[in-house]
């Protein structure tokens, strides 16, 4: 169901030209301003179909929207789906267990202001040779927050030549033949990755041919390299504090590797535990770790975007396994990824294909009982009554005090309040 009139685009602009606010609570980062669909139309996804009438393609082809799903369940998509600008996709409106996008990836490449929380994005065998899960090239002012990137190709995520992205709380896992690879980031400018899990990737987690700043992640099991430098003639600033390096059953000693003088390195308070013991006992990271592959040190960060709150690593590993990927409900994939990090060092596998890792569920959820939302601007009717909203006027989804939230922004952040 769609709804989108007249007053919701004025309210739409008028939002856009009030001062600045994140784009929800919580977010960090350098895409933390991402407008998303913020006073445009709702969309409701009501089935699991690759296209057409009430699917997640349809929904996200048009600008000004944001996305919510009266259905939770697996969409098997044959081609590629490409996104518009100015979205929010809400995730944590899926029932069940939530909802996954499972096939030939999706694209943000070209898009601005895109706001995407609790969903999870799998490619699969059938994807092309060279395809990436996710890719946001030539993009900007885009957050990611609590999305599960996993099953690519060639690297499960790309972006190049972006702006203002950040990926905060998010899965990247399990890349798949040929490369198995986490991802590849190429000169963008003003990225921050945040709180994410790095699992099962060869290699490229992620490889940083870029100006990025890396914080609180968690890697485990890389394959042959960890953090990977941009090794190239052009510079690259990375600026990598308070990570937990963690090895697992197919780790080399390599937890970061191929720097060279190029790479131009700030690190700061990371741990390194390679011993596969059963326990958290890593050491210090120091910057002869770095010195020693070719990377150039500096002693003050070139990346760092103001106000990211930074914790210890031993924290930031705690934070990691609680909240990184579609944590609010978490399916069987995630949850025996995050299994295996809890090993610490004892299990974990790179993998060729998905099927394995037995493959993916196709399990449709549906609601025990649908909320009634009788003007569908996304607000269920009883959600209205009790704030003091009208069930049967689409509008007041988009009513804001000025420099605020809109109604639908409060009762799509107020979900995962309410179900963590």
């Amino acid at each position: 169901m769609l709804r989108y009139t007249a007053v919701s685009v004025f309210v739409f602009f008028s939002i856009s030209s009030f001062a600045q606010i994140i784009a929800f609570p919580g977010a960090e980062g350098f895409g933390k301003y991402a407008v998303g669909g913020r006073g445009g139309a709702v969309y409701h996804v009501t089935n699991l179909n690759d296209s057409g009438p009430g699917s997640f393609r349809d929904g996200v082809g048009r600008p000004y929207r944001t996305i919510v799903f009266d259905i939770g369940g697996v969409i098997r998509i044959r081609n590629k789906i490409d996104v518009s600008s100015y979205l929010t996709i809400a995730g944590q409106t899926a029932p069940g267990k939530g909802i996954t996008v499972y096939g030939d990836g999706i694209s943000f490449s070209g898009d601005s202001n895109i706001i995407v929380r609790y969903i999870r994005f799998r490619g699969s065998s059938e994807m092309g040779r060279g395809s990436c899960t996710v890719s946001a090239d030539h993009a900007s002012d885009i957050i990611f927050d609590h999305v599960s990137i996993e099953w690519g190709r060639w690297d499960n995520l790309h972006i190049k030549k972006s702006q203002n992205i950040t990926l905060q709380y998010c899965l990247v896992g399990e890349g798949i033949n040929p490369q198995m690879f986490g991802a590849l980031l190429e000169s963008p400018v003003r990225l921050t990755i945040k709180n994410c899990l790095w699992i099962n990737n060869q290699s490229r987690n992620p490889k940083a041919k870029a100006g990025i700043e890396f914080v609180n992640n968690v890697i485990y099991n890389w394959g042959s390299n960890g953090f990977v430098g941009g090794h190239s003639s052009a510079d690259h600033f990375q600026d990598i504090t308070a990570n937990y390096f963690i090895a697992g059953p197919n780790s080399t000693g390599s937890f970061i590797g191929m720097f060279t003088a190029t790479d131009h390195v700030f690190q700061k308070n990371n741990m390194v535990d390679l011993n596969r013991n059963g326990k958290l006992d890593g050491r210090p990271v120091t910057d002869g770790d770095f010195m020693e592959i070719g990377a150039s040190i500096l002693t003050t960060p070139s990346n760092s975007s103001p106000l990211v709150a930074v914790v210890s690593p031993a924290e930031a590993f705690r934070i990691v396994l609680k909240e990184a990927g579609g944590s609010l409900k978490r399916d069987a994939i995630d949850k025996r990824l995050i299994n295996e990090v809890k090993s610490f060092g004892k299990r974990g596998k790179i993998i060729r294909t998905e099927a394995e890792a037995g493959g993916q569920d196709m399990t449709c959820y549906l609601p025990s009982k649908k909320a009634r939302d009788t003007d569908g601007d996304g607000m269920p009717d009883r959600y209205e009554k009790k704030h003091g909203l009208d069930p049967d006027n689409a509008e007041d989804a988009n009513i804001n005090t000025e420099g605020s939230y809109t109604n639908l922004e409060n009762f799509l952040n107020g979900l995962i309040r309410k179900n963590k």
